[in-house]
């Protein structure tokens, strides 16, 4: 009697999902790389490794970056589901006590900029600490801190203030005067600006430096959202201080050619109430390593 036995089904690697969650978020092969300190072409043979052992494709190559098939998008929700469930497992044992909600607040460009991929990552390392979230004005999150309603914010900073007299420097940003790629309100007589509320760095240095410079300007768009400011920049209703990380495609640096003043850099600082606990101190250890990367 011949008796046939299937063989076993293959286990899939988490290297693998790991970097095909990668490649799906950053969208290309060489920035995954760097998210999972691998090098481009490990990148390449770890996918190959994949389809090969799934028997179809899942990404539809290009000379400048991937996307993913119908089998790759139905397989990266499972990778993500496995992978949270594999953090959640691990967690458990090696960071059982570290559990609770810290309350987290932000500026606004901060938000924007920082504090999704920041947070994704947290969520996996500490699946059990929820963190909520504020949105407002460097002078008023530091002022929830002193007043306990904070655990943690990131604020705005000049790049040469004391870190012993305003928390710690986790970045340096440079300020740039920005407008809408190919746009003409930089080329007015009377510059329209726009600019963020009384008491904002990026306001005080751009209009000290238009006064010492001589020149007219107008406030022409008032926004407290780097958002906002940026549709009246793609608008060409006026140009903006802003860091040079929210500038991009559409939204460019305005080059020497327009004699606007220097503007200095600033910094992103955090403050840390006192008394943290466990939870609030690994955020903000994990924010210190992330601002570092």
């Amino acid at each position: 009697m011949n008796v046939s036995f299937k063989p076993p089904t293959p286990l899939l690697d988490l290297d693998l999902l790991k970097t095909l969650v990668a490649i799906a978020e950053t969208g290309n092969f060489s920035a995954a790389a760097e998210v999972v300190f691998r090098s481009p072409s490990a990148v390449s043979m770890q996918i190959k490794r994949l389809e090969e052992l799934l028997g179809r494709p899942v990404f539809i190559r290009d000379s400048r970056s991937v996307t993913l098939t119908d089998d790759g998008e139905a397989l990266l929700i499972h990778a993500r589901r496995v992978l949270a469930l594999n953090q959640q497992i691990i967690s458990q044992f090696i960071e059982p006590d570290v559990s609770g909600i810290v309350r987290l607040g932000a500026t606004d460009h901060a938000t924007e900029q920082f504090l999704p991929e920041t947070l994704r990552r947290f969520s996996q390392t500490h699946p059990g600490v929820s963190v909520d979230v504020v949105v407002d004005h460097s002078n008023v999150l530091e002022k929830m801190v002193e007043g306990g309603e904070l655990d943690v914010a990131l604020v705005t900073r000049c790049a040469n203030v004391s870190e012993t007299e305003n928390g710690e420097i986790l970045r340096q940003e440079q300020l740039v005067w920005a407008g809408v790629k190919g746009g003409i309100a930089v080329e007015k007589d009377v510059l329209p600006i726009s600019v963020w509320e009384e008491g904002c760095i990026w306001r005080r240095a751009a209009l000290e430096g238009l006064e010492a410079q001589g020149r007219e300007y107008h406030i022409s768009f008032k926004s407290s959202f780097i958002a906002a400011q940026k549709a009246g920049i793609l608008a060409d209703l006026a140009i903006a201080p802003i860091p040079l990380s929210a500038c991009d495609e559409q939204v460019v640096v305005l080059g020497k050619e327009y004699d606007l003043p220097l503007l200095p850099d600033f910094a992103i600082g955090m403050l840390v109430a006192k008394g943290a606990g466990a939870p609030v101190e690994a955020v903000a250890s994990h924010f210190r390593a992330n601002f570092a990367d």
